[in-house]
């Protein structure tokens, strides 16, 4: 790390974090509900036998898996979360003198101690900062054909959506790489929850599983414990098609893989929650993927029975229930959560729409696409969206807002529980953080996942009432 290009690498890389501190911290944001890039440890957590080796200082791999882990419905360690993640826990001396010696330990400890398919090098921010060559060193490893990438993730590059992508984006460029590819007739990889962003993320990649299969798919989930692991992965170049599940996360991922493997994608942006959209969603794939037509039919048709049956068995319910109930919902949400919720609602239980507040700093090439989807939820109903990280900011505009009477539902985190009473209102957990529930298999999406959102808001309804 003497010669001059490595020390002006440094030098741009010291001047761009400045500029990033300067005109980012100015305001501080309360109650945020992401985290730092580096929080794509859990990504690789979450894919088995997959470890994540930190370079980082003291305590960031450990914050960030409590923020991740136990505050997203008490969701535990795992294979190779929590205290189990390797760091170099970076100090003074290797702020000063570089810490590529103390990574190469790191690593090679790992490697003599931890039974891994797949490792992979995340960089914090004191790394990023100091600038260690930290490709350099995981090439040399490379190059001995043990399977490890890296990815530049410093806290300071953007939110763990990001680091999300960086993760990904790694694996396929150094691990997968340039291959033969050998398509195999009907199979998808799909990319939809973040692990452990999303506290539902398990179940909710098992049920789209599930879903498709049911249609003829074979499908590539990728995380959890419905996917293969590493060796699913290697897969990824073989598929027909891919499925981004979401308004824009993955999206990334899928132009890449259709410039890297010319595999097409198709972009799903709604998740579908309740028996309307999820026929919608079955249906556009099923044509997409050139199904028979006939089978998405037959299977749209037994979920819809049994779905309806148990919404009909609740109508008496929904019309006489002679206590208050909620005239209006507000989503405290991540995008994925706010436009499949806000879809559902209005359509499925009969409750409009208020304000809709977007809180994972979507970037801003997806905002007015997003917008125009809130506009359309039904043919008679839109919502106007609101995209705010600070919950403090959201907080006043609710105490503000004229509710003309209306009893308000809020979805959203632990930390909004305060906004609903104040308002007499309603308020189901759903984002982080999730610290009023335990989440094990949980899943919000599908045909049974509508009935689940259905339950759980009137269980939290009939909660508050004495009798």
């Amino acid at each position: 790390m003497n010669n001059n290009n490595d020390d002006n690498q440094r030098s741009e890389k010291w001047n761009s974090t400045l500029f990033w501190w300067r005109n980012n911290t100015n305001n501080i944001v309360e109650q945020p509900r992401h985290f730092c890039a580096l929080g794509c440890q859990q990504t690789v957590a979450a894919i088995k036998k997959a470890i994540p080796i930190v370079h980082s200082g003291p305590g960031c791999s450990y914050k960030l898996f409590r923020g991740l882990s136990t505050s997203s419905g008490y969701q535990g360690v795992g294979y190779s979360g929590g205290s189990s993640v390797p760091c170099t826990n970076s100090t003074e001396k290797e702020v000063i003198f570089g810490g590529e010696s103390r990574l190469k330990e790191v690593i090679d400890g790992a490697l003599k101690v931890l039974k891994g398919d797949l490792f992979v090098v995340l960089t914090g921010c004191t790394a990023d900062i100091v600038g260690d060559d930290v490709k350099h060193i995981v090439k040399e490893y490379q190059q001995k054909d043990i399977p490890i990438v890296f990815a530049e993730t410093g806290g300071f590059k953007g939110t763990n959506y990001k680091g999300h992508e960086l993760v990904i984006e790694a694996i396929i460029n150094q691990f997968i790489g340039d291959v033969e590819v050998k398509k195999e007739k009907r199979l998808v990889n799909v990319f939809a929850s973040i692990p452990y962003q999303d506290s539902f993320w398990s179940g909710n990649l098992a049920k789209i599983k599930h879903l498709l299969e049911a249609t003829g798919l074979k499908v590539n989930i990728l995380f959890g414990p419905e996917s293969g692991g590493v060796k699913e992965w290697k897969t990824i170049p073989n598929a027909e098609f891919n499925l981004v599940l979401s308004p824009w996360v993955g999206l990334k991922t899928a132009k890449l893989l259709k410039t890297k493997y010319k595999t097409p994608y198709f972009h799903y942006p709604v998740v579908p929650i309740g028996a309307s959209e999820t026929s919608k969603f079955l249906r556009q794939v099923g044509e997409f993927a050139g199904l028979d037509k006939s089978r998405i039919e037959s299977l749209i048709k037994k979920e819809e029975k049994n779905f309806y049956y148990y919404i009909e068995r609740a109508i008496d319910f929904f019309t006489e229930f002679r206590f208050s109930m909620p005239d209006r919902f507000f989503n405290i949400n991540d995008s994925f959560y706010a436009l499949g919720i806000s879809k559902f609602l209005p359509n499925g239980l009969g409750i409009l729409p208020g304000e809709q507040y977007i809180t994972e700093d979507t970037p801003k090439e997806y905002q007015e696409f997003i917008i125009n989807q809130f506009k359309h939820l039904s043919k008679n109903t839109s919502s106007k969206v609101i995209f705010e990280i600070d919950g403090g900011k959201i907080s006043h505009k609710l105490k503000e807002y004229d509710y003309d009477g209306h009893t308000p539902l809020i979805l959203g985190s632990s930390w909004d529980i305060d906004i609903a009473r104040h308002q007499n209102g309603f308020w189901l957990n759903i984002s982080l953080p999730v610290m009023h529930r335990l989440v094990l298999d949980r899943s919000y999406i599908g045909y049974s996942g509508g009935l689940r959102l259905a339950e759980d808001i009137y269980d939290s309804i009939l909660g508050t009432y004495k009798y």
